[in-house]
């Protein structure tokens, strides 16, 4: 693996896959209650976190300490960035206290390559602006791998904010190196002008992103973006475009919902979906924390 993980467009297939069969020696560690590794003793690690997190910053806490690193939290809100430090000067200011990694979260695309070419510490982005979040693409790949056995000829729909989704981003980049089919539908004022440069297919309608899908991914819809008239109301975009349980009976037997979190209940997911056996959004999180421990073994040793 490279000195920094950035984003999946530039990480190979078998890069890939050799994260994803690593994530599975880790998750049967921390299943076995093996939180206690010292893989990564003596090495220092930095979350800095310019945008609010629950599930991406705790997971790569928990991966850091799990695997014996220690890591230090920068809490901006509090920090010299309140003061107007600048993204780079705070960046070599972690480096030079000698940081192994830096994992940052920012507002804007292209943060972390930006302080990647001004440290010696490996950079990891957990979601920067529209453009990628790909550690959620991989524990995303990794859960359906870990239900379905491959990724190849899998068919995965995507469905809700197409056109704001880092998330939406890295996962059509991820699986479709991998194998799969990526089919995307959501409303008009939600979906990019064009697809250039992404393996997908833009669904005609919601039955579409239904039929013959192995996979069903909801969105989180950003509430700002509603208050921007982007679509009418939570309840008819539920009407429109929720993952049901009569749509989801058009999918494959087998068929599973998944979600990056946090879930607007009701809105993007209809509650008996979302409490079903069929929904794996909390198994999602469990494999966040294994693949998270496979990545900062990768780019630290």
């Amino acid at each position: 693996m490279k000195k920094d993980f950035l984003g999946l467009e530039n990480v190979s297939k078998e890069e890939i896959q050799e994260l994803l069969d690593r994530a599975k020696f880790m998750k049967a560690q921390i299943k076995q209650g093996n939180k206690a590794l010292d893989i990564l003793k003596g090495k220092s690690i930095v979350t800095l976190f310019y945008e609010n997190s629950t599930r991406t910053r705790c997971s790569f806490e928990d991966a850091c300490m799990y695997l014996g690193a220690s890591v230090c939290n920068v809490e901006v809100g509090t920090s010299s960035v309140q003061k107007g430090e600048c993204l780079v000067d705070t960046a070599v200011t972690l480096d030079k206290m000698m940081t192994d990694a830096i994992i940052i979260r920012h507002s804007m695309a292209g943060a972390p390559a930006i302080i990647a070419q001004h440290t010696n510490a490996s950079v990891i982005n957990a979601g920067d602006g529209m453009h990628e979040h790909p550690t959620q693409a991989l524990l995303d790949m990794f859960s359906m791998e870990e239900r379905f056995g491959t990724l190849k000829g899998l068919t995965v729909s995507i469905i809700g904010d197409i056109k704001h989704s880092r998330v939406a981003k890295s996962n059509i980049i991820g699986l479709s190196k991998m194998g799969a089919k990526v089919k995307v539908y959501g409303p008009n004022t939600l979906m990019p002008w064009s697809f250039d440069g992404f393996d997908c297919t833009v669904c005609k309608s919601i039955d579409d992103a239904f039929i013959g899908s192995d996979v069903v991914m909801g969105l989180r819809i950003q509430l700002e973006r509603q208050m921007r008239g982007l679509f009418p109301s939570n309840s008819e975009y539920t009407r429109f475009y929720g993952i049901t349980s009569d749509r989801m009976a058009k999918a494959n037997n087998g068929a599973v919902v998944m979600h990056p979190g946090p879930v607007n209940r009701g809105v993007e997911i209809s509650y008996d979906v979302l409490d079903s056996d069929i929904c794996i959004k909390d198994e999602q999180v469990t494999n966040g924390v294994a693949t998270r421990m496979a990545l900062l073994e990768s780019v630290c040793i």
